[in-house]
């Protein structure tokens, strides 16, 4: 079915329910707003939890590059480990395995790989 003819058959199906289009926009409207903060503010726990794991287990000074394998469901990772480390200063291997927890994986399924960079801080 074309676009336009789903759209049609929608807007008939919420004017005979009494749903105008202005309420159907304000309704999209608001589910979008609630999407993009609650993007944002996943984001800004990612960031967070980042640097969390970074200075709890590897040096904030150094770069690393940390590839993990894992399995995605639900919006969530398991089961990670590490399959590359571009460096053998300890701990990134742990800082990596610790942002995994945190990782916005969003509607992806089955086994991943997650490649984390580490940028180093002055």
């Amino acid at each position: 079915m074309p676009v336009r003819e789903a759209g049609k058959n929608i807007l008939g199906r919420m004017k005979g329910k009494g749903i105008t289009v202005t309420k159907f926009r304000s309704v999209l409207a608001a589910v979008a707003t609630v999407s993009a903060i609650s993007m944002a503010a996943s984001a800004g726990s990612f960031a967070e939890a980042f640097t969390k794991c970074v200075d709890k287990f590897a040096n904030p000074k150094t770069e690393a590059t940390v590839m993990l394998e894992c399995n995605a469901a639900d919006g969530k990772v398991s089961d990670c480990k590490v399959v590359e480390n571009s460096t053998m200063v300890p701990g990134f291997d742990k800082a990596a395995l610790c942002v995994a927890d945190a990782l916005p994986i969003g509607s992806k399924t089955g086994s991943i790989r997650v490649p984390l960079k580490f940028n180093p801080r002055t």
